[in-house]
């Protein structure tokens, strides 16, 4: 599996600039103001830094990790920031210092697909809360995902460089809880009239409560709230995207 190479990552802006970061930003933000304490926040996978743009702009001391150095390295010059951004999985990051909130957007627990590597995952995020922190992330909830498989998708995208067009096929393992999206992207220099492209596979776990409970539990920590994503309403199955409020 290869997630995010450097050509993918120095376009991922493009590729996903019809993201409201903003309206996100302020979703997630809201969530907080209503659950728990704002004084800094840890990012895991950060990406290439646009929501801790954000909390950043909104007075957060901000940290950041990501399992891609290309994606570290395109945070670092967006938030114009190089100390606590680091490159590393996300059940093995180390700080010296604990945070008040931690979260972990755009699917990214759903990239832990064993059942070992989440649980080290919930348990790393308890070792670096404050009592009382929040850990607040987004992911693929199973039924809605068995209920609506995915489908083949393409997206086409342009700057004033490149025209990019992205195919998505994805094909479900029912038996691992797991679909592997396959992605397809191809990039033409306007100016050269070059085509690159690149191929890459991501595989992503889709999750159920009780599992996210005992895991949850396991680590020390309590479920607060689970709701649809960007919504309050409590999960169902025509929700693809669920978060999960975790207290400490």
């Amino acid at each position: 599996m290869n997630n995010f190479g450097k050509t993918y990552s120095k376009y991922y802006n493009l590729l996903y600039k019809d993201k409201n970061y903003q309206k996100e930003y302020s979703y997630i933000s809201d969530l907080i103001k209503k659950h728990g304490n704002n004084n800094n926040i840890l990012d895991i996978g950060c990406g290439t830094g646009k929501h801790l743009s954000y909390f950043k702009k909104d007075g957060y001391a901000v940290s950041g990790v990501d399992v891609s150095e290309n994606m570290i390295n395109e945070a670092r010059k967006y938030l114009e920031q190089e100390e606590d951004l680091v490159c590393c999985r996300a059940s093995e990051f180390r700080f010296k210092k604990k945070f008040d909130i931690i979260i972990s957007l755009f699917h990214v627990m759903s990239y832990q697909t064993e059942n070992d590597e989440l649980e080290k995952v919930f348990q790393n995020v308890s070792e670096h809360l404050t009592d009382g922190g929040l850990f607040i992330f987004d992911f693929w909830y199973g039924p809605a995902v068995l209920t609506d498989p995915p489908v083949v998708k393409i997206k086409r995208l342009e700057d004033d460089e490149v025209k990019i067009t992205r195919i998505t096929e994805s094909v479900m393992r029912y038996n691992d809880n797991i679909v592997d999206v396959n992605f397809e992207v191809v990039i033409e220099d306007k100016k050269t009239n070059i085509t690159e492209r690149l191929y890459e596979t991501h595989e992503m776990r889709y999750l159920f409560l009780p599992e996210i409970e005992l895991f949850t539990k396991n680590a020390g920590l309590k479920i607060v709230k689970s709701v649809k994503w960007m919504t309050c309403e409590n999960l169902s199955s025509d929700s693809w995207y669920g978060v999960i409020i975790i207290k400490k």
